[in-house]
């Protein structure tokens, strides 16, 4: 039984926006909270607004090629993931989250209003194709496609630092010393799920119609708009929030093991571990205030990283950069054990990108008509979406309870479990888009419309469902997976590394999917190309084949990885040793 926790008027670790101790009665709590989930609401409808029909502009108005405009798509996407790993290291290291979020929307506006100008001003895109004359359409170039890039990348920089750092902000509202606002905080993440998706829905469903329908200009004003009055309902809340002091990014502890390995390459390691330095010398070793870490035993991979604990007598005056505790090196272990689960994930998220790019391409050219109402493409998303928020209940509700009884596991499936069913479904959901596109370019061939490519051919748009579908569950499964899994065995001083690794997961399967449709373009593009501009004259179906066959290696060589893997808790469990109970943190 746990004793009695004793509320003081002000909180020990947080303070208010002029420096002084924190209130508890004046400050943080849902008022704070909902402020930030304000403006989290309004990044996501922003940015997916801008993304998810960005192909469809990308191709008829600035009248770019299908894979120039699929990779511009998922270099933007990646760019503003990637960027979170800036904007999370700035964070921690230099401004704090309050200042990061206010100084990257303000970036993020910046770009969207550039984007909308960008659609007001005729000269800034180039003349609209006459019917007679589809085939010579003037592409952009020169000052349009700088001002569009210009816009989309700082669009893309104010998401990075503006997403790093929401979460976090919104948890330090709430004291986890106090029982109930520590039961406050697990309500706000589930709040901050919901508005996550309600941004998402708007933006598929809303905002795409009216881009559609009104005109760009109107979209991206309302984004813009949306972004703007995001941050002035952030900014009011500035006398209640509570603020927590500099904590430091855990890339620099994991540089400083490495620098510090490195300079005493040429030293022996001891016979016994115990000689080298650890977290109980600290005192005598490092002048300086320590958090009081948890010991982890010692292994006995990546011995050459334990040179970086090595008492070095000729070195006077010790400091981060030439010694580091033996704990600290096996926390940077524990991070670099993940690195083969975090590559094998990658490819997912390849195959995600292809859901806002080559499917919303595919359904341009589909019937889209519910009766006299006509769907624009890029609201297929909607299935996407649906499918997460109808695939989380379904686990809960019927998959766990299976799954405990079968794998004899209180949790039903593991993380790393998780994953590979997501994997798996990523790899049905490419052959179910490559079966779709054979259907649809044998429509186009029997209806003699293989050279136009702004006819509709007389195939329902509905044909491309299931794999918007399959994608959608595979993410609820991947995403939460590798979300658990990296908050799970990332050390416990390391919050904002979780959300890095997975987050660059992300990014980087944007760029491989640039990439690979980059090098398809090259190799395929003067004889028979898969990605031409006009989709019914190409194979867009052996691009997806290629990223099944490249799904399924994938998948063989992470069940290797996840099948060589041991828990961090399991390791400490067979070394005797009790893992304590880390901070519930979510991102």
């Amino acid at each position: 039984m746990s004793l009695p926790v004793t509320q003081g008027k002000t909180l020990p670790d947080a303070w208010d926006y002029k420096g002084r101790p924190a209130e508890r009665s004046k400050s943080g709590g849902w008022t704070s909270a909902a402020m930030i989930l304000g403006v989290e609401a309004c990044e996501r409808l922003t940015t997916l607004g801008i993304a998810v029909n960005l192909v469809t502009y990308l191709t008829e108005t600035m009248h770019l090629g299908n894979a120039t405009s699929a990779t511009t798509v998922t270099n933007f996407l990646g760019t503003s993931f990637m960027l979170c790993l800036l904007g999370g290291f700035i964070a921690d290291t230099f401004l704090g989250r309050y200042l990061t979020i206010g100084i990257f929307a303000t970036v993020q506006a910046t770009g969207v209003t550039v984007l909308t100008i960008s659609t007001v001003i005729p000269s800034l895109r180039p003349p609209k194709c006459t019917m007679d004359n589809t085939t010579t359409c003037t592409p952009a170039s020169g000052i349009q496609l700088i001002i569009l890039y210009l816009a989309l990348y700082l669009t893309a920089l104010g998401t990075g630092g503006l997403k790093s750092s929401v979460s976090g902000f919104g948890s330090d509202q709430f004291d986890e010393s106090d029982p109930e606002e520590r039961s406050q905080m697990t309500n706000f993440f589930n709040w901050f799920f919901f508005f996550i998706n309600i941004g998402s829905l708007g933006s598929v469903t809303i905002l795409v119609y009216i881009q559609d329908n009104l005109g760009r200009e109107w979209g991206y004003g309302i984004c813009a708009c949306a972004i703007v009055i995001g941050l002035v309902v952030f900014l009011s809340g500035t006398r209640r929030y509570r603020f927590k002091k500099l904590v430091g990014s855990p890339l620099t502890q994991i540089a400083a093991v490495f620098v510090a390995a490195w300079k005493k390459r040429d030293l022996e390691l001891p016979s016994d571990s115990s000689l080298l330095f650890n977290i109980d010398d600290v005192a005598e070793g490092l002048k300086k205030k320590k958090k009081k870490k948890q010991k982890l035993p010692h292994s006995k991979q990546l011995r050459f990283l334990d040179k970086a604990a090595i008492k070095d007598p000729s070195v006077p005056e010790a400091n981060k950069w030439n010694l580091a505790t033996l704990t600290d090196v096996e926390e940077v272990k524990l991070v670099l054990r993940m690195l083969p689960i975090w590559a094998t994930t990658v490819i997912f998220w390849t195959v995600y990108a292809q859901m806002t790019t080559f499917s919303v391409s595919q359904a341009t050219t589909m019937d889209r008509h519910i009766g006299s109402f006509q769907i624009p493409p890029a609201s297929l998303t909607v299935f996407f979406v649906g499918s997460i928020l109808l695939t989380v209940p379904i686990y809960d509700r019927l998959i766990v309870p299976i799954a405990r009884k079968v794998l004899k596991n209180p949790l039903g499936l593991t993380p790393l479990q998780r994953i590979a069913v997501g994997l798996v479904l990523s790899i049905i959901a490419m052959i179910a888009a490559a079966l779709t596109e054979i259907k649809r370019l044998r429509a186009a061939s029997s209806n003699g419309l293989t050279n136009n490519p702004t006819a509709q051919i007389p195939l329902s748009v509905f044909w491309l469902v299931p794999q918007f579908l399959f994608v959608g569950a595979g993410e609820a499964f991947t995403y939460i997976g590798q979300l658990d899994f990296f908050l799970r065995e990332c050390p416990k001083g390391m919050k904002t590394m979780s959300t890095g690794l997975f987050l660059s997961t992300l990014s980087l399967g944007f760029f491989v999917s640039s990439l690979l449709v980059t090098i398809v373009h090259k190799v395929t593009g003067n004889k028979k190309p898969w990605l031409p501009d006009n989709l019914n004259q190409g194979r867009l179906y052996d691009f997806y084949w290629l990223l099944a066959i490249l799904s399924c290696l994938n998948l063989a060589i992470y069940l290797v990885f996840a099948k060589w893997y041991v828990y961090k808790d399991k390791r400490l469990a067979d070394e005797g040793i009790e893992l304590e109970e880390a901070e519930p943190t979510f991102h």
